[in-house]
């Protein structure tokens, strides 16, 4: 028996029901062409802490599953991150995810936005629920973040007494994510063939954290300067070793044995 829980603000029942196998997602939405490489970008950057991906579950367009007033409701948020999750079971990719049934609510999600925005600030909670209704009333995600990369816009938003509030940034404009134990921010510069704002990690520490191709360079740099100091090295080896040659070689003339 699933498990419900009451929502009498706005008089809805809210269950936890698995994704029937024949329920029909939605067609996936209309993207701005820079949703994907962003969210690449989010979770592979997580690599440069493996302890983020132990168990963890994160997604692009995965559907986010919650049973409103007997209704199945699935939203596919751009970015989701949830651990613990318990490893998929199944050799078919999964389609979605449902809180509390199959493990804990996400952590984060985020929504990137667009000329054509649908429904991330929607409230609608009737015959078409909203986005930020889902997030913020039924699923109750701690952390919902809206990132507009055209204009670099960044909003975070954090649960509070059941209700999302705006959150303040630290002096270098970047928010702490519960949870990941991560700053969350807008990074301007170059990937591949996208240039502009992206949204990247930074830890507590304040340092980075890398791409795998960031991380390959600058592995390489390292190698190339240590390359550079063993030749270096040998260099100054090999002049100390002429130099004693030459003394050696002024000693034997002068009739002075340099051995003895």
């Amino acid at each position: 028996m699933q498990a419900t829980t009451q929502n009498r603000v706005f008089n809805l029942e809210i269950s936890w029901p698995l994704l029937p196998d024949d329920f029909v997602l939605p067609d996936a939405p209309a993207e701005d062409t820079d949703h994907h490489p962003l969210a690449t970008a989010l979770s592979e950057a997580l690599s440069s802490a493996p302890e983020l991906l132990q168990d963890a579950l994160i997604t692009t367009n995965l559907a986010l599953c919650a049973g409103i007033n007997n209704r199945t409701i699935c939203k596919a948020p751009d970015w989701m991150y949830v651990r613990p999750v318990p490893a998929w079971p199944h050799s078919y990719p999964r389609r979605s995810y449902t809180p509390h049934t199959e493990g804990p609510v996400p952590l984060v999600v985020i929504e990137f936005l667009s000329a054509c925005d649908n429904d991330e600030y929607s409230m609608q909670s009737q015959q078409r629920i909203g986005k930020w209704f889902f997030y913020e009333r039924v699923i109750q995600v701690p952390i919902y973040a809206l990132f507009r990369a055209e204009t670099a816009e960044l909003e975070v938003y954090a649960l509070e007494s059941g209700l999302y509030r705006s959150q303040t940034p630290n002096p270098e404009n970047r928010y702490w994510i519960p949870g990941l134990e991560l700053f969350l921010g807008v990074w301007q510069g170059t990937r591949f063939t996208r240039s502009g704002a992206w949204l990247r990690w930074w830890n507590a520490a304040g340092q980075l954290l890398l791409w795998p191709e960031e991380r390959e360079e600058l592995e390489r740099q390292r190698a190339e300067q240590e390359r550079q100091r063993a030749e270096q090295e040998r260099q100054r080896a090999d002049a100390a070793e002429q130099r004693a040659a030459k003394l050696a070689f002024r000693l034997r003339q002068l009739g002075v044995d340099p051995d003895s």
